[in-house]
């Protein structure tokens, strides 16, 4: 591959049992790195993805690791048929902690204990049933914002990911998402829906996540990165160590800027972009994002040969 090409990483929501067939079929290198997680984290990772069942996987603290472990396994697979490295690296959420083992910030070891205790104290912080988030398209961010503001009532909601234009993802209060839903389809939303997540993400309410988290991940060494990573607070490169550290603690309770960071993105010259791990959610929101953006996913022997082609 001779073409300059950026790789992200997905986050929650890309999660699926038997999400790594595929890649295991293709790489004998999958199965061990899973054994590897499954040895820090005291439970049996790839039987988890493997099997199910899909409640026991789409509880946060499991789909964390789950897919830290399976987007680093697609870049070692990636890695084994190309020496072409990417421009950059980014991560939406969650991924972001994999593309920082994938540019030698994390070690991979580091980066399973943390994403599972992010995940703990993220399930934690909110108790189920409390929060919500939902989904809202059509709309303008700044509308959104607003529906969010006018239907708050003391209560928090606000926007969580600018995903791409027309499709931004709120969280907080149950409550209040659920007024702000009703709030975005009387503004013309074209749809607004709650999603299947028990933990608000990237709102105040993990405030006190962020908190409790922050100790684990101050043990941490990070590197030097040999890749620049765009983080997702503000969609921009760090290099000093405690930066990254405060934009990882920061993107507990603040939106993923996910448009802003396929624009930077783009502004570095780079007009392909690879999704590294399970689904094609990225895939489909960076197109969203600019119809010229050349987007591939690595999921089989056949997409693989696809993106290297």
């Amino acid at each position: 591959m001779d073409k300059q090409y950026a790789m992200v990483f997905p986050g929650q929501g890309s999660q699926s049992v038997g999400m790594v067939a595929g890649l295991a079929e293709m790489s004998d290198q999958v199965q061990p790195l899973f054994e590897q997680a499954s040895e820090i984290l005291g439970y049996d990772l790839w039987q988890l993805v493997s099997n199910g069942p899909e409640e026991q996987l789409n509880q946060t603290e499991k789909t964390q690791p789950a897919l830290l472990t399976a987007g680093i396994a697609t870049w070692q697979a990636w890695q084994s048929k190309t020496e072409a490295m990417p421009e950059v690296v980014a991560g939406h959420s969650l991924g972001e902690y994999t593309a920082l083992v994938a540019a030698g910030v994390m070690s991979f070891e580091d980066a399973v204990t943390l994403v599972a205790v992010r995940g703990q104290c993220m399930q934690r912080a909110v108790p189920e049933g409390i929060g919500a988030m939902a989904a809202v398209l059509g709309l303008e961010d700044d509308k959104v914002e607003q529906v969010c503001k006018a239907a708050a009532n003391d209560q928090i909601v606000s926007a969580a990911n600018f995903n791409s234009p027309g499709q931004v993802v709120i969280a907080g209060h149950k409550e209040a998402v659920e007024r702000a839903v009703e709030a975005a389809k009387e503004a013309g939303s074209k749809r607004a829906i709650l999603l299947p997540v028990s933990v608000p993400s990237h709102c105040l309410l993990m405030q006190s996540a962020a908190e409790h988290f922050a100790a684990h991940l101050e043990q941490v060494v990070l590197h030097e990165a040999s890749i620049p990573i765009l983080q997702n607070v503000d969609a921009s490169e760090k290099t000093d160590a405690a930066a990254i550290k405060q934009g990882l603690l920061e993107q507990l309770y603040k939106p993923v800027r996910w448009v802003e960071l396929v624009q930077a993105i783009q502004q570095r010259g780079i007009n392909c972009i690879i999704e590294c791990g399970p689904g094609k959610v990225l895939s489909g929101l960076n197109k969203r994002i600019d119809r010229s953006i050349e987007a591939h996913c690595l999921q089989d022997q056949d997409s693989f040969q696809k993106a290297l082609a």
